[in-house]
């Protein structure tokens, strides 16, 4: 009997030909596909998912998960930056809701494993002895860093088909088996903010969205900002305010809507706290590791040490550098090995 799995099936190219790979190595495949909210660009999703089932002959189940995505990811996404933070939701949904869902349809269907088409690869045979996403990809298309909260126990149950390929392979792959979404783009931007995610908070922070001022580190007042919200911290361009010299967002007070420009050097820092951590190997065992830690998913990575006293973790760089924002994950790399990570405080 062929060993059931579920795909996670978004209607694009990558878990189309992930679809087929699973199909021509043996494996019994089992669709699902899910939205986080209903639009027109969702629906066709939904008709595309159902295309690529036909195609291979395999059945698709499709779910709306808005109210589950609004709790667990939307409110929290919100409340990160009424707090002047900057949140980034991605790793978070993908172990909660998205990997959650696949693996309660592997148990609704006695499924042994689940896939997708994450670019991503798994390691069972290493030096530790335990299952470890392991970076194989460029630096910007290893999809290791948005899926490092996925515990041991789920990857010795999960399959990355596309793990040794590119993404110019998948395509040539599509091409050749005649899959109409060979060329289709890639998803890009926030995926519950198609409008851009400035329209979404004017819409759902509109409270908090008023005119306040850009001050310097003194507290001299430099202009008018169109509300916190709108801004991150680091930002420089985008600012609408002439400066004599090129400035940066250096700290932003919800309290009361300041937000500070400054120079380059004051957003360096050699030490962050993490919060909401989860490590892959025992703290105790990382504390003696030198790390390599990626303060954000465009960062090549910073080496260092994570250290832990009286319940708070924290991690030291060797150098400062200006990646850190608090919200953002902090994922700790042994080696190509994710070893844990957690939101910077």
């Amino acid at each position: 009997m062929k060993e059931k799995v579920i795909l996670g099936m978004s209607g694009g190219v990558d878990s189309a030909v992930a679809a087929y790979l699973l199909q021509k190595n043996g494996y019994d495949v089992i669709a699902v596909h899910f939205s986080v909210h209903k639009t027109e660009r969702t629906q066709e999703e939904v008709k595309d998912s159902q295309k690529i089932a036909n195609q291979f002959s395999i059945p698709l189940y499709s779910y709306c998960l808005e109210k589950e995505f609004q709790e667990k990811i939307i409110s929290y996404y919100l409340t990160e930056i009424e707090k002047g933070r900057t949140p980034s939701p991605c790793p978070l949904c993908d172990d909660s809701v998205k990997f959650h869902l696949l693996f309660q349809e592997a148990e609704k269907h006695g499924a042994k494993y689940v896939a997708t088409g994450h670019y991503a690869s798994i390691s069972s045979n290493n030096v530790f002895k335990t299952s470890l996403l392991e970076a194989n990809h460029h630096i910007h298309k290893d999809q290791c860093y948005m899926l490092y909260r996925l515990s041991s126990e789920k990857l010795k149950r999960i399959l990355f088909p596309l793990s040794s390929l590119e993404k110019s392979e998948v395509r040539e792959i599509a091409r050749k088996i005649g899959l109409f979404v060979s060329e289709k783009k890639d998803s890009q931007g926030i995926c519950f903010a198609p409008e851009g995610y400035q329209a979404f908070l004017k819409k759902h922070l509109a409270h908090k969205i008023q005119k306040g001022n850009f001050i310097d580190e003194k507290g001299n007042i430099l202009g008018k900002h169109s509300g916190y919200p709108l801004y991150t911290l680091g930002q420089r361009r985008g600012l609408g305010i002439q400066m004599k010299e090129i400035s940066f967002i250096t700290k932003i007070n919800p309290d009361t809507n300041e937000i500070t420009l400054g120079k380059f050097d004051n957003l360096l820092e050699d030490k962050v706290i993490l919060e909401n951590t989860i490590f892959h190997l025992p703290l105790e065992t990382l504390k003696n590791m030198t790390l390599l830690a990626r303060p954000r998913f465009s960062s090549t990575g910073f080496l260092g040490k994570v250290r832990e006293e009286n319940g708070v973790v924290t991690f030291h760089y060797f150098e400062k550098n200006a990646h850190n924002a608090s919200g953002q994950h902090l994922v700790l790399f042994y080696e190509n090995y994710v070893v844990g990570g957690g939101i910077i405080a």
